[in-house]
């Protein structure tokens, strides 16, 4: 979690930034040979070098990015949990839970399906 400390503390909302170090931590926890990283001035985690999700923090939602593929494979269950979406991320409003079990299996996902990705994005 040290590598998220710096962008962290740049959230001013007290709330929002406990949302968010609650999510890193959590994935950090879940998947512990995921690679934390700051790249493009947001967090992510990698496997062998290839994404596979990211966050950005908005100020209505936390926005989470697991590539279109995974956007594509899980939209139905998406927007069953109450989120909306565009072709690239899925945005939590702050006063929404987060669905914890929907994010695992879109990290469970990238993760099989990117197994043999020797690129950092999907081509």
């Amino acid at each position: 979690m040290e590598v998220f400390a710096e962008y962290l503390a740049r959230i001013d909302n007290p709330q929002h930034r406990a949302r968010t170090e609650e999510v890193l931590a959590w994935i950090t926890k879940k998947f512990p040979h995921l690679m934390p990283k700051i790249a493009w001035n947001q967090p992510m985690f990698t496997d062998h070098d290839t994404f596979i999700i990211g966050f950005s923090v908005a100020k209505q939602h936390l926005a989470v990015a697991p590539e279109k593929a995974g956007i594509n494979h899980f939209s139905d269950e998406i927007v069953q949990a109450g989120y909306d979406h565009t072709k690239e991320l899925v945005r939590i409003k702050w006063d929404r839970p987060v669905d914890f079990s929907l994010l695992e299996k879109m990290i469970e996902f990238n993760i099989l399906d990117k197994a043999d990705c020797s690129t950092f994005w999907r081509k």
